[in-house]
């Protein structure tokens, strides 16, 4: 039983007529008594609360920044009207609206209500519970009972990255020979044979043909199809760190997780290379395999990666480099392309990944891609201040530790792309792409 704001407001008026009337104490007696008879047949009164049923519809995924429906079918097999509230709890993230809605059902009928979910992180959000509140006829008293109603909404990767898409993929129809332009390289399908110009490959010279014509003649090539690219998603403790502005409403002042710019990264690649005719497979890992897509046809690649993206969180524990490399090869036996979304931390690589690095490199092609924080460039230009100094003076030591992590890098032959939030997803594109024209991969 719950008492309403009417039984308080009918209290305190029988508190005044108690104070004003000569005899209070045979006054005060009767007031209780009326109000206790009146709440009592309110109570009596209100519709049953604890024979409903419930049934929930509607949608089972949503992209961040964008809203699902819900519906919630409530059915009275009672004998009495239920009229009151109910209020439909979600987990504070899912952004529910309304929280609390009128209800009026009659007997033995039922109603649907709805309730829009807006969230604001990745993952699945849960439904809490259902609690209904059924007034009497006079709002003295009610009857409440909560409700364990489950739905699960999953909350996708919103792929902000797509808008770059067009663009990359006309790039691709050019090297495919879509267009006229035509590429140079190694270890690529032979095309046709073209006089030698400045700034050609030597190696691409093919100097029996230019014994025949004498003249230079150079081999074109055409990216091979059906390579495979291996994505490896880093979700240790340096993929937490939020960087950038928040590029959707309600993500927050202090912007993304670098885990959430690499993934729109990661499906910006994957439906590039996809279309490419490459094989895509994905890893997530940190000191185990937290997420895995392999053997996904062209078609349901990006619905297969948004999917086991979305309920993926930053572990807050050192990555284990030495067994991210041996799930890599585990699972990559023949040559492929490697891409590694992780941090430039100079001590987190250091003491990670270089050690093992080789055993990578030597069997694969390997591509480190790391989100930047633009606050480090912000701090670098401050010369205001004391303050100001020392904060670009730290500022100045973390981006030589970062360019000196790449030179060591790429010293073992990896390719690296280092930048902003927003720039990290077609940097990691323009380098898949011009591996291609190069015919690296």
């Amino acid at each position: 039983m719950a008492l309403t704001g009417r039984t308080g407001l009918l209290a305190a008026l029988a508190a005044i007529v108690v104070l004003l009337a000569p005899e209070p104490g045979l006054v005060v007696l009767a007031a209780a008594l009326v109000l206790a008879v009146l709440v009592t047949a309110d109570l009596l009164l209100a519709g049953a609360v604890r024979g409903l049923r419930f049934q929930r519809d509607g949608e089972r995924r949503v992209r961040l920044g964008q809203s699902a429906t819900i519906g919630l079918v409530v059915d009275n097999p009672g004998g009495r009207r239920v009229r009151g509230v109910l209020r439909d709890a979600w987990q504070p993230s899912a952004g529910a609206e309304p929280r609390r809605v009128p209800l009026d059902v009659p007997a033995r009928e039922r109603r649907r209500l709805v309730t829009t979910l807006t969230p604001t992180r990745r993952g699945d959000r849960e439904a809490v519970a259902v609690t209904v509140r059924s007034v009497g006829p006079l709002g003295l008293a009610a009857r409440q009972r909560t409700f364990h109603v489950p739905w699960t909404v999953r909350v996708l990767p919103p792929f902000l990255s797509r808008r770059h898409l067009p663009a990359r993929l006309a790039r691709l129809r050019e090297l495919d020979g879509r267009h006229p332009a035509l590429v140079r390289g190694q270890g690529t399908e032979f095309d046709s044979l073209r006089e030698y110009v400045v700034g050609d490959d030597v190696r691409s010279i093919d100097w029996r043909a230019s014994a025949r014509r004498s003249d230079v003649v150079v081999r074109t090539w055409r990216p091979e199809r059906d390579r495979r690219v291996l994505i490896v998603l880093d979700t240790g403790r340096t993929s937490a760190g939020r960087v950038g502005e928040a590029p959707l409403p309600g993500s927050g002042p202090s912007g993304w997780p670098r885990l959430d710019w690499s993934m729109d990264a990661a499906l910006l690649l994957a439906s590039l290379a996809a279309r490419a005719g490459d094989r895509v497979d994905f890893l997530a890992y940190d000191r185990a395999v937290r997420a895995q897509v392999s053997g996904v046809s062209r078609t349901e690649l990006l619905s297969s990666l948004v999917n086991a993206m979305a309920p993926i969180e930053a572990e807050l524990v050192e990555a284990d480099a030495a067994g991210m490399v041996a799930a890599v090869l585990s699972r990559a036996r023949r040559r492929c392309l490697v891409v590694l979304l992780t941090d430039l931390n100079a001590t987190a690589m250091e003491e990670g990944l270089l050690p093992v690095l080789p055993s990578l490199s030597s069997r694969h092609m390997v591509v480190v891609a790391s989100v930047a924080d633009p606050r480090v460039a912000g701090m670098a230009a401050g010369r205001g201040t004391a303050e100001g100094v020392y904060d670009a003076a730290a500022a100045e030591r973390l981006r030589g530790e970062r360019r000196g992590i790449t030179a060591v890098l790429r010293r073992h032959g990896v390719e690296v792309v280092d930048a902003l939030p927003e720039d990290v997803a077609p940097a990691l594109a323009d380098a898949y792409l011009a591996l291609k024209a190069a015919g690296r991969l």
